[in-house]
């Protein structure tokens, strides 16, 4: 995009200056770096659609001159700060705004304080030093104001606390939340490198999966992987929720929430329940079952309709039968404690349903709606069933997770976090109040997408967000780091800025939106070290240089991927690899290794007309990486002369083993000589995107039982675990 064309005025005549005033103060940049070099000036039309987005009015001269007035003003308008978040072990200060000469108590109530601070009788409450502050006072609204700052002390404990200030006999609250300073590997980790399975789990069935991979085939997956190969963890795509209705959106990464699982990956049988059910019953479970048993040896496209379809009908028959009394008071506390986010995931399902997957009326559009309140009540059995499918998943959630620990992996199931949310879908219905409406999430133009891309995802809102306490962040952390070894937050470059595209805009129009990543960074961790999780950032793409540097400080772990990895255009050396990052030959938007090596990215590519370069050119491209990366192995003593391309596949993956990384993945597509992308960025119908079955190199499809059967298999994850 050139200067010349975003050098306009802004809306109604507004002045650049004003408008870029105004835009800094809420965190959208007006420029940023382009791909390949030079600055980009973003449209004023673009920043005011993104202001707008943000609830700050910015579409005519008078609009942005009040909303600079009030931004102006805006800390000094409340007494305490929406929220505040520290790290743990730095003193910090904290502004309370009162009237001019007004005193002010100030105490922080602890709350979720650390068990080793609890055996130290820490206080349930700690009163606020005020400091000296010769900041002068300020006449807002017609009233003067004065701010006085307290100290927050270093030593206070990890947790989610509630400052109180009491001024003029009103009581003022605001959550104040501790982090770790940094987010601690472990001593285990530090010393040994942990390697394990990557594996799309819809894809990896066995001969009892339903026709789709499921929580049990997991748990068997981290045991044979651990058992019989020694690895660390399994890492899985999300299994974040879908629609409770047909048809259901087939990518992993664009769920209905990203707080609450996908019960397409519960098995049945595994429901206690089910060995209960009275022979009608049981028969009634295994008629649902029959049209989808034969998928599970159909090499064709994944259907996960037909999927859903037969399970539902089964769960609808176990959830229907009676439970112990052990077993009831167990759902119903778990009901409890998950709250109002439950009861309103369960209450769009359960709507949902009834619209048979149409648009919601209106007078439907808020949870609080009078008309949602009757469908509460209308529909509560229903919203009991979608709780305990919620229940069931979690139950077989930990089971997995249990299974892979207790057969020796350090870390166990290495769970996946989308970066966003589908826009019709529960949380964009339960979090409208913190969500922006009007934009989608994307990307701006770079080397895998000229056009800039636009996921449609609604982005949080950083001011609402904080004033809603970072509450429902933290409860979609709670969730996905639960009965898990470790976290993949995808694109985790998002929680320090995210590139905002206005409805009816094209993706290069768009602009970046800064998010306060002290605070969204930090409450990962906290839950992370709570949860006794590690945190794995995918930080691919554009970024700025210190963010890397950062999310190191702060205990994250990057991700490196080898065809990626380049110094002076070569491959990086092992021992040139960062320690923090959890390195991978490749990653699930590529071919598997064997494909890749043979050019299919560029074949399927131009194929589907994706293509906006020379395809001979690419072709000569690729070719040149692969003698690039064939050379870098021959150099390190891992390949011989002429090698086979199973050799080479191997050769790249103990050169990561010999790397400084701290976790290394292999491919289970990899391990079975697949050779068909399961994601092809850029599509959609064109190409079966999240549908494609394990199948080895001839096309023959691999089950669970019949992995170590593989000879590929056993061959890549025995020199795997043997390097070093």
């Amino acid at each position: 995009m050139s200067q010349t064309q975003n050098t306009q005025a802004g809306p109604d005549g507004a002045t650049p200056s004003e408008l870029h005033e105004l835009a800094a103060a809420y965190g959208v940049l007006t420029e940023y770096q382009q791909f390949g070099g030079g600055t980009a000036h973003v449209p004023e039309s673009t920043l005011a659609a993104v202001l707008s987005a943000l609830g700050v009015g910015a579409g005519t001269p008078q609009e942005i001159t009040q909303s600079l007035r009030r931004t102006h003003d805006a800390a000094w308008r409340h007494v305490l700060p929406p929220t505040v978040v520290v790290r743990q072990g730095e003193a910090n200060r904290l502004p309370v705004h009162v009237t001019d000469g007004a005193s002010v108590h100030v105490w922080v109530e602890l709350d979720g304080a650390e068990p080793e601070a609890r055996r130290h009788e820490v206080r349930p409450r700690r009163d606020l030093d005020q400091l000296d502050d010769d900041t002068g006072p300020r006449e807002v609204d017609g009233r003067r104001v004065g701010r006085a700052t307290f100290a927050v002390p270093a030593d206070l404990p990890l947790g989610w606390h509630t400052v109180h200030a009491l001024t003029e006999g009103h009581e003022s609250t605001s959550t104040l939340v501790v982090t770790p300073y940094r987010l601690e590997l472990g001593a285990d980790l530090e010393r040994h490198q942990a390697w394990g399975v990557l594996a799309q789990l819809y894809s990896v069935r066995s001969r009892t999966s339903w026709g789709l991979g499921d929580l049990a085939d997991l748990a068997d997956l981290a045991w044979l992987t651990a058992h019989r190969a020694g690895a660390d963890f399994v890492a899985v795509n999300p299994l974040s929720a879908a629609e409770p209705v047909t048809p259901m959106t087939p990518s992993p990464y664009l769920p209905t929430s990203r707080r609450f699982g996908n019960p397409i990956y519960v098995r049945v049988e595994d429901i206690l329940e089910t060995a209960y059910l009275s022979a009608a019953d049981r028969s009634l479970v295994e008629w649902a079952a029959d049209p989808v048993r034969d998928l599970d040896t159909n090499g064709g496209p994944i259907d996960r309709d037909a999927v859903w379809d037969a399970k539902k009908a089964a769960l609808e028959v176990v959830h229907s039968a009676p439970r112990r009394a052990a077993r009831q008071a167990a759902f119903e506390d778990f009901v409890a404690a998950e709250g109002a986010g439950l009861q309103d995931f369960a209450t769009w399902c359960a709507i949902t349903e009834e619209l048979a997957g149409g648009p919601w009326p209106a007078e439907m559009s808020d949870p609080a709606a009078p008309a949602v309140g009757a469908a509460r009540e209308r529909l509560a059995e229903r919203i009991d069933f979608y709780c305990w499918l919620q229940w069931v998943f979690d139950e077989q959630k930990r089971s997995a997770q249990r299974t892979a620990r207790e057969a020796g992996m350090r870390l166990g199931i290495v769970h996946d976090l989308a970066v966003g949310v589908h826009p019709d879908g529960a949380d964009a219905w339960a979090h409208g109040d913190v969500l922006a409406t009007g934009v989608g999430v994307g990307a701006p133009p770079d080397m895998y997408n000229q056009q800039g891309q636009n996921w449609s995802q609604p982005p949080w809102n950083p001011q609402e967000l904080a004033r809603a306490g970072y509450a429902p962040y933290r409860d979609m952390l709670r969730t996905a780091l639960r009965h898990a070894g470790a976290l993949r937050v995808d694109h985790i470059l998002g929680l320090f800025r995210l590139w905002w595209v206005p409805d009816g805009m094209d993706p290069t129009q768009g602009a970046y939106v800064r998010y306060d990543h002290d605070a969204l960074v930090g409450i990962l961790c906290l839950e992370a070290q709570r949860a006794g999780a590690v945190v794995i950032g995918e930080d691919l793409g554009v970024f700025e240089p210190w963010v890397r540097e950062y999310l190191a400080d702060r205990g994250v772990l990057g991700t490196s991927v080898l065809w990626f990895e380049k110094t002076d255009g070569r491959p990086t050396a092992p021992e040139h690899y960062r320690h923090l990052t959890f390195a991978t030959v490749g990653t699930h938007d590529m071919p598997p290794t064997a494909g890749y090596l043979a050019g299919e990215h560029v074949d399927l590519r131009e194929r589907l007309g994706l293509l906006t370069e020379d395809a001979q050119m690419l072709r000569s491209q690729a070719r040149a990486e692969r003698s690039s990366a064939v050379r870098a192995l021959a150099e390190q003593g891992l390949i011989g002369d002429n090698p086979s391309e199973r050799e080479v596949v191997e050769g790249l993956h103990r050169y990561l083993r010999r790397s400084r990384a701290a976790l290394v993945g292999v491919q289970l597509v990899d391990a079975v000589g697949e050779r068909r992308s399961q994601n092809q960025p850029g599509t959609d119908t064109e190409y079966p995107n999240w549908k494609v079955p394990l199948a080895d190199s001839s096309g023959n499809l691999v089950l669970v039982e019949d992995l170590f059967d593989n000879a590929r298999l056993r061959s890549l994850l025995s020199a795997v675990a043997t390097a070093r």
